[in-house]
């Protein structure tokens, strides 16, 4: 056994030995995290670590109270041969949006506020008082390390959390804000406490999103093996409309003037750097393809990227750079699905089409020179009865289509859901959400939120049963394979094939339930966030789903196939913000965030909606803010310490 594996065993009977620790502390570091380490069962990593979480039961309105609020009560157990330790789990929060924060440089800011293109406040004029606005749905979250920042407290780590806002629900006449202004996106800065791995804010950065022409509904999100947060833009605007009120409110806000934003410029992956003294700075990559990003995952090439599609008539994408580290130029491909199975969520096995090659500059350059959608291709919305046009569907409707001649790259990169269309791929999953990557098994999983419409209506390739309810796909990985045309893909982590282990499908509900699931509550609904924690071998959950009436995260150990509830969001909340971090310092995370608290979808109960509606107003600001944050080890079970969680008291300097 090497010195360093001898330390790390060491290190973790210390620490099952009793140290207290918050957050989810494991000194990992030292352990080897290659597929050999692991084996293919048991989760052993060469010394027997074994993590097992401990689910809860759903709340219900026997207490009211935990389903209008962040409700933990699972549990994590850490055990090395026969000695074990168990914790409680419990939730902290950095902030609620609303709130005014400590701004990094000096002053205050309101956490998840909004500003225009120049860096002025955005004003919501419909409200009394004429308030900033501020967002109620905190999306991805990214967790990071930056060389030579230091904290300026005692016995403390300096670290980064990048969170991007999805959007705001309304203004305060009550209308429907989605999409009209551009999404900020913030580094927060944190001290790490060295004893117990406890974050605290410290200070907030306002991201200038000039230089990416400001951020369109930005989602899920992910760290890089770089350490940069890879944000994303979905439901890209639809060129071809020519009146977008949308995206003419869009770029008022932003602006100051309805028909300056350019569709083109909206859609890609964005890229934040953070900087030592707490900044961020932005680029926006053109050559990913523009379709409705989500949480992408980058392989462990540092070249591959796996790519889901948040849409009706969606695709798998995978972009492969040339170059490590550097997501300016590569090569955009589209899947495949050869039907294997259509029984419940069906597999496939997945070939894939080259869509072209591109740099970020060159697809940028087109944007810039006014290039339009008639440029590109003739896009009819009824059938011309013209052998030239091919029939596609595109958004869950029929379009004909046409390609200009000599557009193909246009096509592919600022027409990617068209194009593919087009050249045969198959775009007919919906709502293809987070991805991830098990790098030890080479397995990737792909979070299907809905499984309904263009994936069960055969108007496309793809031809399956359902549930509505969704489930999370895994992705066979290999290398040495090659595009439809016969030409070599230069990666090893190429999807071949995908389907659905047991337990990671949900189970639609024939009638609502007493509160008004529509999905049984003991099985994932809607999967939204998807993270892998190799340390664990657990892949983490976190719903989007109108058919629970609260929405959860759940744990799923990939070796023992047991799903374990881990949280409970504020009822009408979604799960967002998901990362799994196995190592930062000697401690591991997992980041949870929720956003719009109280917004009712499906069939809540009349009983339940009068029940939580008063109890979610008062802990969210009127249903207007919601919290950014993370898990934590809340004390040994049986010990009598209280977590004080997302409402507790502050401490002395400030920090819940």
């Amino acid at each position: 056994m090497s010195d360093s594996v001898s330390l790390s065993r060491r290190r973790t009977l210390q620490m099952l030995g009793g140290t207290p620790m918050l957050p989810l502390a494991s000194s990992l570091a030292a352990l080897p995290m290659t597929a050999e380490a692991h084996g293919n069962a048991g989760g052993a990593h060469g010394l027997g670590m074994r993590y097992e979480f401990g689910g809860m039961a759903a709340p219900s309105l026997a207490d009211p109270a935990q389903m209008a609020t962040t409700y933990v009560a699972s549990t994590l157990t850490r055990s090395i041969g026969r000695h074990s330790v168990t914790y409680n789990l419990g939730y902290e929060t950095f902030f609620l949006t609303g709130e005014t924060v400590p701004a990094t440089g000096g002053g205050t800011i309101i956490a998840g506020s909004y500003f225009d293109i120049d860096g002025n406040p955005i004003i919501d004029t419909t409200a009394a008082g004429q308030p900033q606005f501020f967002s109620d749905c905190p999306d991805g979250m990214s967790l990071l390390e930056v060389r030579r920042a230091r904290s300026h407290r005692r016995g403390c780590n300096r670290l980064f959390a990048v969170v991007q806002f999805e959007y705001t629900s309304e203004n305060g006449a009550g209308d429907s804000m989605y999409g009209k202004l551009p999404s900020p996106i913030a580094v927060l800065t944190l001290d790490q406490d060295k004893r117990t791995g406890q974050l605290s804010l410290v200070s907030y950065h306002n991201v200038d999103t000039a230089p990416a022409r400001g951020l369109w509904i930005t989602c899920g999100a992910s760290r890089s093996p770089w350490n940069t947060h890879l944000s994303s833009e979905e439901y890209e605007p639809d060129a071809t409309v020519a009146s977008n009120s949308q995206l003419k409110a869009f770029s008022q806000n932003l602006f100051g003037d309805a028909d300056k934003a350019n569709p083109y410029d909206y859609g890609h992956l964005p890229e934040v750097t953070v900087h030592p003294d707490g900044t961020g700075s932005i680029k926006k990559h053109y050559c990913v393809g523009r379709i409705s990003h989500e949480l992408v995952q980058v392989m462990p090439d540092e070249r591959t990227v796996l790519m889901g599609d948040d849409a009706t008539n969606g695709g798998l994408f995978m972009f492969v750079a040339d170059h490590r580290r550097d997501l300016s130029a590569g090569t955009l491909y589209v899947a495949k699905w050869t039907q294997t199975s259509s029984v419940g969520p069906g597999a496939g096995d997945i070939s894939w089409i080259r869509l072209g090659h591109a740099t970020s500059d060159e697809i940028k350059g087109l944007v810039d020179s006014g290039i339009t959608a008639a440029d590109i291709m003739d896009v009819k919305k009824s059938d011309p009865a013209d052998p030239d046009y091919t029939l596609i569907h595109y958004g869950g409707k029929k379009n004909w289509v046409k390609l200009m001649p000599g557009m193909e790259k246009a096509a592919a990169f600022l027409e990617t859901h068209r194009y593919a269309a087009l050249v045969g791929a198959s775009m007919g999953f919906t709502k293809m959400e987070g991805t991830t990557v098990n790098a030890a098994d080479k397995r990737a999983y792909s979070a299907m939120s809905y499984i309904y419409k263009s994936m069960t209506d055969g108007s496309t390739d793809i031809q399956v049963e359902g549930p509505v309810a969704g489930a999370v796909y895994e992705h066979v990985l290999k290398g040495h394979q090659h595009d439809t045309d016969g030409h070599r893909i230069h990666s090893d982590w190429v999807s071949t094939h995908m389907s659905v282990p047991a337990g990671l499908a949900g189970e639609d509900l024939a009638t609502p339930d007493a509160i008004g699931n529509e999905a049984l509550a003991d099985k994932i609904a809607n999967p939204d966030n998807l993270k892998y924690s190799e340390a664990m071998r657990t892949l983490f959950i976190g719903e989007d789903s109108g058919m629970h009436v609260n929405n959860f995260l759940w744990a799923y150990n990939v070796d023992t196939g047991k799903l374990s509830r881990l949280l409970s969001c504020p009822a009408g909340a979604e799960s967002t913000g998901l990362q799994a971090v196995d190592d930062l310092n000697g401690f591991s995370y997992i980041m949870s965030n929720f956003q719009h608290p109280g917004d009712w979808t499906g069939s809540l109960s009349a009983e339940a909606k009068a029940t939580l509606e008063p109890l979610i107003a008062a802990n969210y600001n009127g249903k207007k803010s919601a919290a950014v944050g993370y898990l934590t080890l809340a004390g040994r079970v049986g010990d009598e310490r209280r977590h004080r969680g997302e409402h507790g008291e502050r401490d002395e300097h400030g920090h819940r």
